[in-house]
Formats: structure tokens, C-alpha cells, sequence
């Protein structure tokens, strides 16, 4: 059983998967170069200090938050988590979310797979998403067709 929304428009859905799409791409891109960049310098700069000066007595994760601006994977901000989940408002301000597991002394090369391992699995979701998006303008389409 599905929980349709009484506002889905094929438009509305269409719109929903091109957005998908533009974090799916700025997503890559991000990725892109932090596997074929040096880590300082580059845009996860941040997570990767968090992730690997942090101590893990105290802290479990770390997460970079990303927002995507004009096709361009920007990250807001990085944050530590002890125990529990993000507070929503975190979370609703942002398109993404890349969030490792504390690991002091991680190497560079090391963390370049655990972020490209972790993004992949964000990028699939999206690609998803944006997938069934489209099914359901489609299915919407065509129901509009047979009326």
C-alpha cells in the first residue's frame, strides 16, 4: 500500500527527480575529488579532522552536512555525535549527509574509501528516489489518460 500525497503532480514528481538528480551529480562531483585530491584542501577538509582527532571515548560519529547551491556540493557544516540522532532542524537544512564513525590516526587513503563507500550508498538512495519519483508521475500520467 502506498500513502499517496493528494498534492503529487507529474510536475510536482518530475521537479522532485530533477532535484534528486542535481544531488546525485553535485554528490559525484564531491566525491570526485576527494578521490583524486589531497584531503587538506578539499571540501571534506573538516570531516576528515573531525573524524580522525576526535576522541572516540567521548565522540561515536562524525558527520559532514551538505547543502547543494547551484549545482555545487557545498558542505555547512561538520559536527560531532556522541550518542542518539541529529536534532531535525540539523537535518531538514540540509540536502545530504556523509557521517563516519570516529577513527583517530585514520589515513588519508583510508578515509578517501570510507567516504567514497559512504556517499555511494547516499547517491544510490537518491538515485532511487528519484527513479520511483518518476514511476509515480508516470503512473499518475497515465491514469489521467484513462479517465
Amino acid at each position: 500500500m502506498t500513502w499517496d500525497d493528494p498534492r503529487d503532480t507529474p510536475e510536482t514528481l518530475r521537479e522532485e527527480a530533477a532535484e534528486y538528480d542535481e544531488i546525485v551529480a553535485a554528490l559525484e562531483d564531491l566525491i570526485a575529488e576527494v578521490r583524486d585530491e589531497p584531503v587538506k584542501g578539499s571540501r571534506l577538509e573538516g570531516l576528515y579532522d573531525e573524524v580522525t582527532t576526535s576522541d572516540p571515548g567521548i565522540w561515536n560519529t562524525a558527520t559532514a552536512f551538505i547543502d547543494v547551491e547551484d549545482g555545487e556540493a557545498v558542505v555547512t557544516e561538520e559536527s560531532k555525535l556522541a550518542q542518539g540522532k541529529w536534532a531535525p532542524e540539523i537535518v531538514e537544512g540540509c540536502d545530504a549527509m556523509v557521517t563516519l564513525e570516529i577513527q583517530t590516526g585514520l589515513m588519508p587513503d583510508d578515509f578517501k574509501y570510507l567516504v567514497s563507500k559512504e556517499a555511494d550508498d547516499r547517491i544510490d538512495e537518491f538515485r532511487e528516489a528519484a527513479a520511483k519519483a518518476r514511476q509515480r508521475a508516470a503512473e499518475l500520467e497515465a491514469g489521467d489518460d484513462e479517465d
